[in-house]
Formats: C-alpha cells, structure tokens, sequence
C-alpha cells in the first residue's frame, strides 16, 4: 500500500499567516465599539423585570393568586440559574485563561441547567397549587430576553469632534 504524502504549500501557509493576524490595540479597540456587549447582570436584572411584569399580567387577567405565584416561580426557573451563572463567569477564575474560560463556562452551564430542572422538580412541592401553563408561559418569555439582548447590542455613537 503506497504511503500518504503530505506536501507543504507555500502558498496556502502564507495566505493562513495573513488571516490569523493578532488584533493591534487600536484594531480591538474599534472593534469594541462596532459589536458592544450587553452586561449580564442587566439580561439577568431584564429576565427578572419582565417576570414581574408577567406574573402581574397573569393577576390582573385571572386575578387568581396561584396563577400570580405560578407565573412568579416560573421566572425564578429563569432568573436565579442565569443569576448563578452570571456570578460564576464574572468570577477572576474564569478569566485566568481562555481554557479555564472555557472550562468554567461548560461548568456554570451544568449547574445552571441542573438548578433549572431542579427547580421545575419542585415546583408542584414549593408553589402549592401550582399552574403549569402560567409557569410555563412565563418562563419562555423570561428566556426570550435573551433574544432582546441580541438587539440591545447596538454601535456605540460616534463622537463628533468639535472646533
């Protein structure tokens, strides 16, 4: 059986050196400002507002207690996991390294789901009687404020420079 040869081309390691080029200062710096990221703690501070807002609606609608309490828990599904996982990645630990980021992130992501569906779990035990569709509804839309935080990320302005 012929063995594989692996040819070095020249011009295919020129072109993948000129791709991967390290950002200069300046080039980061605009770069920055082009694609500005939301804070996690204002999606967190956004998921838990709107699940107030929810449950609230969910009151005035049915003006029902358990609906309210339902609604309310299905935002604390949302809000305290994100909650949990926003502090562990803010954590100096997380930032070491970009595979101890990477590590962390996978890490915090577990215990996010695993409270999240601890939660849920426990949710008939701790609200009592509990509405599923009123915790549900809320939930989904407390995770779609993440969605809204695709559009928050919005350019900063230009400065304009004054004479």
């Amino acid at each position: 059986m012929p063995e594989r040869q692996v040819h070095s081309d020249a011009w295919h390691d020129q072109q993948d050196e000129a791709a991967f080029q390290p950002l200069t200062r300046a080039e980061a710096q605009a770069l920055r400002e082009r694609q500005p990221q939301v804070p996690v703690w204002w999606v967190v501070a956004a998921q838990a507002a709107v699940g107030g807002v929810v449950a609230g609606l969910a009151w005035l609608v049915s003006g029902d207690r358990v609906v309210f309490a339902s609604a309310l828990y299905g935002a604390a599904v949302v809000v305290v996991p994100g909650a949990l996982m926003a502090r562990g990645m803010s954590s100096r630990i997380s930032s070491v390294s970009p595979g101890a980021s990477a590590v962390s992130f996978m890490l915090w992501e577990m215990v996010k789901i695993a409270v999240s569906v601890l939660m849920l779990a426990l949710a008939p035990k701790i609200v009592q009687p509990l509405s599923w569709p009123a915790l549900l509804v809320s939930l989904v839309v407390c995770m779609h404020v993440y969605l809204l935080a695709l559009l928050w990320r919005r350019p900063a302005k230009k400065q304009q420079s004054g004479t």
